[in-house]
């Protein structure tokens, strides 16, 4: 038998049940998809060659840009090992670090891989040499490392982007 309306396939007890999770996720216009983010992700053993950070989400309509920073610490204004950030309102994607309270030199890929209203999927990849970034299974950028990556103690995902997914491995 299908599901009824307001029910959620897999989540027993449908909508309107003591569960305040099935609740949410039974909203008809979820809001709460788009309230996502700030998302940040404690790495208390840092990020060492072969580590690989999947993020995957949607860019909305109106986007301008979003953002990925792996932090050094989590306190406000850490430094930043890599700042990975696709801005759509310039067509293009900048790579930097933030060391010390001062951005370096901005390096920018080739194009613009994202588009509004489409899904992403982004791999950072820490290669003996730098983070290598993997949007759409390609190569796009590999930004060398300023900052060693085993300093990196925080991700953090933002702006203007519905998050589905944060992985690490």
């Amino acid at each position: 038998m299908a599901p009824g309306p307001g029910s959620v396939p897999g989540v027993g007890g449908g909508c309107g049940k003591a569960d305040p999770l099935v609740s949410l996720l039974c909203l008809p216009d979820p809001l709460w998809l788009l309230q996502n983010v700030p998302h940040k992700t404690t790495l208390p053993e840092g990020i060492r060659v072969g580590t690989v950070l999947r993020i995957r989400g949607l860019v909305p309509d109106k986007a301008g840009r979003f953002y990925v920073n792996l932090l050094c610490s989590e306190e406000p204004g850490s430094d930043a090992a890599l700042h990975f950030n696709p801005r759509l309102d310039e067509s293009t994607v900048v790579f930097n670090t933030l060391e010390r309270g001062t951005w370096g030199a901005e390096e920018r890929g080739s194009g613009i891989p994202f588009q509004r209203g489409q899904p992403f999927d982004v791999l950072l990849i820490a290669t003996e040499e730098g983070f290598k970034a993997v949007i759409a299974d390609s190569e796009y950028h590999h930004f060398r490392y300023r900052i060693p990556p085993g300093r990196v103690r925080a991700l953090e995902v933002g702006g203007d982007l519905q998050l589905e997914l944060v992985k690490i491995f």
